[in-house]
């Protein structure tokens, strides 16, 4: 007789991250979701991760209507899990005691049914609360031990025998599960490694405990990953739908139904209705742009262990900022990021630390910027990492951003910082004029300064879809059109209509006159007074120095938003600000001027 494996369908959730970096509105997915369950599926990923922030940052969305209609579409008997990431819930930062209550006491209350709970660093105290408040609130917990494969030629932690003594960490901690999952966010954890992990979780753990695991096609082996977790003894897999699967994303369930074809095990779906359920996806998501990163295998991934869920929202962010170019030299410089750092699993949070280093690396010269959650990371604020990091990288932390490394656990860290929890967030509502709710609190506490944005009705729209009326309107009419524009060997998403030109999401009045003589007036007006110049791109959130006032050099003059980093742009001498260029919300390219200063 053949066993029944379980899978949960994680399509509309990890599938959004791992191919529109998480950017996709509600309405268009629901009818997807319908023809799901209407397929026999009726276990889904329905929220948390980066879906919980990327509602408010890109598609002036609340996650917790989300998760009110997803409940409704689904129906009363279907599991919906979602993803917490430990003391981090669903951000990036981490969070005080009563914030992690907080959010499953409102997960529970908007219809979820399960959390998936993991740390980044496998630290296992930043489980145990975490654990027990997803108990408490009555929802299932599926705790996590979080998994990759070192880069070739690293060794130190990420084999059999770290996840066991990991497994063994969370039961002496009497931490409270219902299920245990393996989790692969890059999906370079090779086969062997895999089913040695979960024979040994079996045996230790009691009997009948329900073993999930989860990767992705990122590196081409996901299938073989399945099949060795299901060999070793595992109950459950991840399995994704088109366009959604494959690529950046879990295999597809049609794929895995193939491949288990002839063999032991039955995934117990009704093939036809699941071919009829794509098709309705593939319908819901055809004017969305599929980034080409997204649908391909990696072959260097293993080198560089970018999680699928992280790569695209990259990517995405690359694109807004009009340097996707740079994307093949910031994936390389990942492997000495992660082996630096610490060795904490390729997964978000910890996934984007390392890719914001890696992107300062490229941007400004090796090691010449720490990223500030990477260098709290290396530093001991984010929990203790798998081996010590490389004692350089720590020094140069400590000096840069003037913190000296701690062993403090960051629950108490946390719990002592007056500028975290429901009290500040509370607060803030009330400095804004915000309602305070549960809700709100939360939604401040997550997402800081763009969830204030939210609640104000100022959020961005950042979905990334495609007009197919664009190109052929410019051809036909002979004027404007969409062009990919290099300068100085970085590309550009440039679109031109008539008088208008639209730049890295910000639109230009343009018209043509004398270059000469343009020349000239730029020349006058600047005089002897000294350029703040952007070093990299990104978005004005701060005018840090108004017109005015004095600055010396080495003060921010002007803050921008690069991939989810606050970065001061500073003066490059000391002066006093003459003019200010931008304003906040614009979106500046790298070198262009933000600020003159009139030296003494």
């Amino acid at each position: 007789m053949k066993k029944k494996v379980s899978f949960m369908c994680t399509a509309f959730r990890d599938g959004f991250q791992s191919v529109y970096g998480a950017r996709v509105l509600t309405p268009d997915f629901l009818p997807a979701l319908e023809a799901a369950r209407d397929a026999g599926i009726s276990y889904f990923e329905a929220g948390g991760g980066a879906r919980y922030q990327s509602l408010y940052f890109y598609c002036q969305e609340d996650a917790f209507d989300m998760m009110d209609q997803f409940r409704a579409a689904a129906g009363p008997e279907a599991n919906l899990q979602t993803l917490s990431r430990g003391v981090n819930v669903v951000g990036l930062d981490s969070q005080s005691s009563d914030i992690i209550k907080l959010h499953a006491d409102l997960f529970a209350k908007h219809g979820m049914t399960t959390i998936r709970n993991f740390d980044a660093l496998n630290d296992v105290q930043n489980l145990v609360h975490s654990g027990q408040c997803i108990t408490d609130a009555g929802l299932k917990h599926q705790v996590c031990v979080t998994m990759m494969e070192l880069p070739p030629g690293c060794v130190g932690a990420h084999d059999a025998d770290f996840y066991e003594s990991t497994l063994r960490q969370i039961l002496d901690a009497d931490i409270p599960f219902d299920s245990v999952c393996f989790k692969d966010a890059s999906g370079t954890s090779v086969p062997a490694t895999v089913h040695e992990s979960i024979k040994r979780a079996r045996k230790m753990l009691p009997e009948g405990t329900f073993i999930h695991f989860h990767t992705h096609e990122t590196a081409g082996i996901s299938v073989q990953a399945n099949m060795a977790a299901l060999d070793a003894g595992a109950d459950a897999i991840d399995l994704s739908l088109a366009p959604c699967s494959g690529g950046t994303c879990q295999p597809d369930v049609l794929v895995m139904w193939h491949a288990l074809r002839g063999s032991d095990y039955d995934l117990d779906i009704d093939v036809d209705k699941v071919r009829d359920a794509e098709e309705v996806f593939k319908e819901c998501m055809s004017d969305y742009f599929l980034p080409p990163e997204a649908v391909a295998v990696e072959p260097m991934i293993p080198w560089s262990p970018m999680p699928g869920g992280a790569l695209t929202a990259n990517t995405q962010m690359l694109r807004d900022n009009g340097i996707m170019d740079r994307y093949p030299e910031m994936i390389k410089a990942m492997g000495e990021v992660v082996e630096r750092g610490g060795f904490g699993t390729s997964v978000t949070p910890v996934s984007q630390f390392y890719f914001q280093q890696a992107f300062n690396n490229v941007m400004m010269g090796p090691w010449q910027k720490i990223a500030v959650d990477y260098g709290r990371m290396v530093l001991g604020y984010f929990g203790k990492t798998p081996v010590p990091p490389d004692p350089e990288i720590v020094k140069l932390a400590s000096e840069q951003l003037g913190m000296e490394p701690t062993d403090r656990p960051p629950l108490e860290l946390n719990d002592a910082d007056p500028k975290k929890g429901m009290a500040a967030a509370t607060a803030r509502l009330a400095e804004e004029g915000l309602e305070v709710s549960d809700e709100n609190i939360f939604i401040v506490a997550a997402c800081g300064d763009k969830g204030i944005a939210f609640l104000k009705g100022d959020a961005e729209m950042g979905v990334r879809k495609v007009d197919p009326s664009a190109a052929t309107d410019s051809v036909a009419t002979g004027a404007g059109g969409a062009y990919s524009v290099r300068v100085d060997g970085r590309s550009f998403d440039v679109t031109i209509d008539g008088d208008q030109v639209k730049v890295g999401g910000k639109v230009f009045e343009v018209a043509v006159g004398d270059g000469a003589a343009s020349s000239g007036k730029q020349a006058s007006d600047a005089g002897t007074q000294i350029e703040v110049a952007a070093h990299m791109p990104g978005k004005v959130i701060r005018i840090a120095a108004d017109v005015g006032s004095w600055v010396e050099e080495g003060d921010p003059v002007i803050i921008i938003e690069a991939m989810k980093m606050e970065v001061p742009v500073p003066a490059p001498a000391a002066g006093e600000v003459a003019q200010v260029s931008v304003s906040v919300g614009e979106q500046v390219a790298s070198g262009a001027c933000l600020a003159l200063l009139q030296p003494a």
